[in-house]
């Protein structure tokens, strides 16, 4: 079973990458960017073939390792179902 995690700083966190990022595509002559901000996609090849348990699983790796909860969000995809964010 595949699983996506995408992490995102929550708002109000700065985001240095992002702005350098929007800054480097108005230098390109992208004018209409008013605002970036850059995260991060993990992806996981799980053995659990239980959508459930695979995110009860997936949900824990976040809060334990893949996501720094104080300061990023994250959500979860399992097998191209919609992400869920938490």
């Amino acid at each position: 079973m595949k699983a996506r995690v995408y992490v995102t700083l929550k708002p109000g966190v700065l985001d240095p990458q992002g702005k350098a990022i929007r800054k480097a595509l108005t230098s390109l002559g992208f004018d209409g960017v008013e605002g970036v901000r850059q995260g991060k996609l993990i992806e996981l090849e799980l053995a659990e073939t239980d959508p459930a348990r695979a995110r009860a699983a997936v949900k824990a790796m976040c809060e334990k390792l893949l996501a720094n909860t104080v300061i990023e969000t994250y959500a979860i995809e399992i097998d191209g179902q919609d992400a869920q964010g938490v």
